[in-house]
């Protein structure tokens, strides 16, 4: 176990982590009306249309498979009697599409964003750094999902996903990940560099969501000519 490793998979993992909190909450103390999207709607409608649904009903899918792949041990799959060729079939099929779809949506909306002057001209420097990251990040993890087949003598189960969960334990298993394919490796690396960009981009738009709204009290509305007539 190599110093770059421990430095890549035992210690970055952490700076990162704290960057992300640590500049989430500096947003929120001092930039709280700057958490938007930014929305170009006015400026061109049609690709949006098509572009943002692709992409965010594809991450959707996305999150939800590694959240289940990341943090869910192999032990309950196989508990669960879910077999593993099922498993992976399904992580396969629905990954790959989910996958697809990210990378096709995030792709009309950057070429909607070159192609429309005015969308191009409202494109912040943060943008310009976060969308490469973001569709690097995309395109290895539909790489390392459609590749996977291909690497049968790995289970990412049992690297990547070991090496995850072991953070939380304050104890990084950096040999798990250490030998994993290269394909896992740049797509882990390229996350790592998206949640340090996140506090200090757009994507700080999925903290606003208004779910307080759920909850709000009714709003009761008078009649104006019956206040007229107190």
């Amino acid at each position: 176990m190599t110093h770059l490793n421990i430095a890549l998979w035992g210690v970055l993992p952490y700076i990162v982590l704290v960057l992300f909190v640590a500049g989430v909450i500096w947003r929120y103390r001092y930039d709280r009306f700057g958490l938007t999207t930014r929305s170009s709607q006015l400026h061109e409608s049609r690709l949006l249309r098509v572009g943002g649904p692709l992409f965010h009903f594809g991450l959707l899918f996305v999150i939800a498979g590694h959240v289940v792949g990341l943090l869910v041990p192999e032990e309950v799959t196989e508990a669960a009697h879910v077999p593993e060729r099922l498993y992976q079939l399904n992580a396969l099929v629905v990954g790959g599409l989910a996958g697809l779809a990210c990378v096709m949506g995030l792709g009309v909306l950057l070429w909607r964003r070159l192609r429309v002057r005015a969308v191009r001209r409202a494109t912040q420097r943060a943008d310009r750094l976060l969308f490469p990251v973001l569709a690097a990040v995309l395109l290895a993890g539909v790489c390392a999902t459609l590749l996977g087949p291909t690497t049968a003598h790995y289970d990412y189960r049992l690297g990547v996903s070991v090496w995850f969960r072991s953070l939380f334990e304050l104890s990084p298993d950096v040999p798990a990940i250490a030998h994993a394919p290269l394909i896992f490796q740049l797509h882990t690396m390229l996350g790592m560099a998206l949640f340090a960009l996140w506090p200090f981009s757009r994507l700080m738009h999925a903290f606003a969501a208004p779910v307080a709204y759920l909850a709000r009290p009714y709003i009761v509305y008078r009649s104006r000519r019956g206040a007229l007539t107190r």
